[in-house]
């Protein structure tokens, strides 16, 4: 049974679309609405109502993409805007726990200084992003806080609070970022030495990848 790249048809020529009007993207868009929702919620004390949406961000999460593998969906614009927005709404989930009092200071800033980091070196390198594939260290990374995030929420439930949900929420979160910033360190290595490799060839990094020879 697959886990990673669920969906994955082995063997098939994919075919990248140019367009962003797909299946795929509208369920990240529609994924991506409903963080204002969470925040909502969240700030104003309704901890089982928050945890049921993020539980649904969470959950679907893999929907995008496995939809854009299994009916052949992948776009250019899907290949940067599933990450960007699941970067984004991590975020917006941290800060909002750190604001409320959910969880330490050390979740929002170990979310967000390798993000920003990666941001403007690949900002600088390349103009936007490098169009590097997804490891699996990110994918696990990405499933850790998937299910850890969610479980801050569930521990501040009356009639759960005071279980083991607190300090499991805790541990999967502390790993999902610390394997955070272990990825976050793999991506920016592999984003300069796509440049270096460019530029050995002649290239610029920052030229439009479907003008390059």
């Amino acid at each position: 049974m697959r886990v990673i790249d669920v969906g994955l048809r082995e063997g098939h020529e994919y075919r990248v679309r140019d367009t962003w009007l797909t299946v795929p993207n509208l369920i990240t868009l529609a994924r991506f609405a409903l963080v204002p929702v969470f925040v909502w919620l969240t700030v104003d004390g309704r901890h089982l109502d928050a945890f049921v949406i993020l539980a649904v961000l969470s959950g679907t999460d893999w929907v995008d993409g496995y939809v854009a593998r299994r009916f052949d969906m992948i776009s250019t614009v899907g290949r940067w805007l599933d990450p960007v927005a699941d970067r984004l709404s991590l975020l917006v989930v941290a800060v909002t726990f750190v604001a409320t009092g959910i969880a330490p200071l050390w979740l929002a800033l170990a979310i967000a200084i390798p993000d920003l980091v990666l941001a403007a070196v690949c900002l600088w390198l390349f103009g936007g992003s490098p169009d590097l594939p997804v490891t699996v260290l990110g994918k696990v990374r990405t499933a850790l806080l998937l299910v850890g995030t969610p479980l801050l929420l569930l521990a501040r439930v009356p009639g759960v609070d005071g279980g083991p949900w607190s300090g499991v929420a805790l541990a999967l979160v502390g790993a999902g970022c610390l394997l955070h910033i272990l990825a976050a360190g793999d991506y920016l290595m592999r984003a300069v030495g796509k440049a270096r490799g460019l530029r050995a060839d002649g290239q610029d990094p920052r030229e439009d990848p479907s003008r390059r020879g």
